[in-house]
């Protein structure tokens, strides 16, 4: 072979070698299957999703001690068993459970133990907080800071400072706030107290505290529950829902996820300014609910649903039930004497309640012309039937007395104005008011003996000209419950001879 044939032959095989290697390095990568994906995507994804948590927060106020239910099947442990299986419940789980205040004043299965009942009651539903409602100072100091102790959970509020130093009443085991772990969320939760407290309970009470504005103090004490580690913010609060949404609108930039009401007895679930407000209604017959998903990384609410469920169709918690039982059989046992009997029975507010009331004061105290009371004394109706001490105590819960002034005629028709006053002794003809016991009308100059109950003397109710008019009232020492009893077992009803035409007779019927 010549020299040309060998370098064309040369040739040749390089340029077929050339252009093999080319189309082999041209092939392209097969794409990898789902499984041999780089994993970074999934990750990322996976730890966003892992900072999300759950937290439901179940809340009630206004409960005033009514562990036994208003109504059969509307008990505290009815309560339990319903959020149990509505919610799925457990008080070690994602949930937080709070009261907006006023726990125990009201039937005597509470109030008759100053409370001590309803704390134990509360404690095993697993209560994690709740805020100091103007009825939490009823039965004095003492007793209040007995019920803090005795509680599994603290009693929250912010906004009331002793007047000598500004400082929360620790001592009494009040708290302006806790911070409690849910889900791996650090909640931070602060207690508010209604600024009407000075007259919806016994001034003497409350003598030494001031009761600051809510967003004055939330203004204060929310950077300190952030310093302290809060993730998240809620608000027990003793007041009502027009408060409420007057406060959300105000501290809209203080990043609370959930206001809470209470005071009013209302019930409600919504939401202003990206703050869910809520209110549970009262006496346990129902509950408000609020179900937040919050990004722990961001400490932001992702999304939240809320609503508000009546206490219907639950099942006895059998451990809540045997408290309330046993709690029963004590006021039962103490409180269960019939001392009369009624076949109608009277009605919270109805004219024969207000009768029997200030009539049985006079009837009892007859040097007295004239009886005032403040209708919101009246907790409850007296039910047909036998009539009980128990009864009596449910519808006048409060541990007051009588107190007996001396006014002029002016006064005391200034006071017979008030729209929230019972009246006995007088009544109104021709635009005037006369004396039942002698038909004489009142003299603007004359001089009268009035009866109320101190809670009325030191202000409560917006009475506080009482102290005015006779800064040296007289307390008679009389609790102001033991007139109406012994009335009514001086009547010596029974289901023979119902007690029914007395009451009548009280009204002027």
């Amino acid at each position: 072979m010549n020299v040309y044939k060998r370098f064309f032959l040369f040739a040749s095989l390089l340029l077929i070698f050339v252009m093999v290697g080319c189309r082999e390095t041209a092939v392209p990568t097969p794409t990898p299957l789902p499984t041999e994906q780089p994993t970074e995507q999934p990750t990322v994804q996976a730890t966003a999703e892992d900072t999300i948590r759950e937290i439901t927060i179940l809340y009630t106020n206004d409960e005033h001690g009514w562990m036994a239910g208003l109504q059969a099947g509307a008990s505290a442990a009815n309560l339990m068993g319903l959020w149990r299986s509505a919610e799925g419940y457990q008080p070690d789980g994602n949930f937080l459970l709070l009261s907006g205040g006023d726990m125990w004043t009201g039937p005597a299965i509470s109030t008759w133990f100053q409370g001590q009942s309803m704390a134990e009651v509360m404690n095993a539903m697993g209560y994690d907080a709740a805020a100091v409602g103007n009825h939490e100072f009823d039965f004095g100091l003492e007793a209040l800071q007995a019920r803090a102790a005795e509680s599994d959970f603290p009693f929250l509020s912010a906004n009331i400072r002793y007047k000598s130093d500004g400082t929360t009443p620790v001592d009494l085991g009040i708290r302006p706030f806790t911070i409690v772990t849910v889900n791996d969320i650090q909640v931070g939760i602060i207690g508010l107290t209604t600024t009407r407290t000075a007259t919806t309970t016994n001034p003497v009470n409350i003598t030494q505290f001031d009761f600051l504005e809510y967003e004055t103090a939330l203004r204060e004490v929310v950077p300190q529950v952030r310093e302290a580690g809060a993730e998240m913010i809620v608000v027990p609060a003793h007041i009502c829902q027009t408060s409420l949404e007057i406060l959300a609108q105000d501290v809209a930039d203080l990043g609370i996820a959930l206001l809470g009401g209470g005071h009013c007895n209302e019930l409600f679930a919504t939401e202003l300014n990206d703050i869910v407000l809520v209110e549970g209604g009262t006496a346990l017959n129902s509950y408000a609910y609020a179900t937040f998903e919050f990004d722990i990384a961001t400490d932001e609410v992702v999304s939240v649903d809320y609503g508000v469920r009546s206490n219907s169709g639950g099942t006895a918690d059998p451990v809540v039930e045997s408290i309330v039982m046993r709690w029963q059989e004590e006021a039962d046992a103490e409180l269960n004497r019939t001392i009369g009997y009624s076949e109608s029975g009277l009605l919270r507010h109805s004219q024969g309640m207000q009768s029997l009331i200030t009539e049985a004061w006079l009837w009892a105290y007859p040097t007295a012309d004239v009886a005032i009371t403040n209708l919101g004394g009246m907790r409850a109706d007296l039910p047909p039937g036998d009539i009980t001490l128990a009864d009596v105590v449910g519808v006048m819960p409060f541990e007051n007395v009588i107190v007996e002034l001396l006014l002029t005629g002016e006064q005391l028709e200034t006071m017979l104005g008030q729209e929230s006053a019972a009246v006995g002794g007088v009544y109104r003809e021709s635009f005037r008011w006369h004396l039942k016991s002698t038909g004489e009308t009142l003299e603007r100059n004359g001089l009268y003996s009035v009866l109320v109950n101190d809670f009325m003397y030191a202000g409560g109710d917006d009475y506080a000209l009482l102290a005015v008019y006779d800064p040296d009232g007289y307390n008679t020492a009389i609790n102001w419950r033991q007139p109406v009893i012994d009335w009514i077992m001086a009547q010596e009803s029974s289901s023979d001879a119902p007690i029914d035409d007395a009451f009548a007779a009280l009204v002027g019927e």
